[in-house]
């Protein structure tokens, strides 16, 4: 009997690892106009990064704003495309989380342009959350050991994304 537990729990295992697909690492939908991640949305209201750049630089800290616009991608999360850091203006960045955790995006995206469309804020990230997102990018154990003070960053919450054809 005992043998045969044992048996069932390695046949469980085993189709389990097969049965389900990561269906949040799928895109949402594929169009003429590229692949859409998350919410698909219309690309009528897409703002210059300058304006959103000037809509950042003027917000305080728990402001937010709804906007979309296209960015490039400096990095993307290595473990599973959970978060990724876009380009903006005067050499400054800003982090992207995906609502819900909704979805992800695929890690070989990096230096490609993007349209992104959430909600934009102003946020201080911790000494910790600034560690595990290098960990997350893979960063060295000396830039790591030298995050000690809160940072105020760019960041965006995103419904959805697209990465044009």
């Amino acid at each position: 009997m005992k043998g045969f537990n044992i048996l069932l729990v390695f046949l469980f295992g085993f189709f389990s690892c097969f049965a389900q697909k990561d269906s949040k690492t799928l895109p949402s939908k594929e169009t003429n106009s590229g692949v859409y991640y998350g919410e698909e949305f219309a690309l009528d209201a897409v703002d210059q990064q300058k304006e959103v750049w000037q809509k950042f630089t003027s917000m305080v800290n728990s402001d937010s704003l709804h906007v979309q616009f296209k960015a490039k991608v400096k990095e993307v999360c290595k473990v599973k495309g959970c978060w990724m850091v876009v380009e903006l203006p005067e050499g400054e960045q800003a982090m992207v989380r995906f609502k819900d955790y909704g979805f992800f995006m695929p890690l070989d995206i990096t230096e490609k342009e993007v349209v992104l469309n959430g909600l934009a804020f102003v946020e201080e990230m911790s000494v910790e959350d600034q560690k595990h997102y290098a960990i997350d990018a893979g960063k060295s154990t000396d830039e790591i050991a030298k995050m000690v003070t809160p940072k105020r960053t760019f960041s965006f919450e995103a419904s959805g994304v697209l990465v044009p054809n």
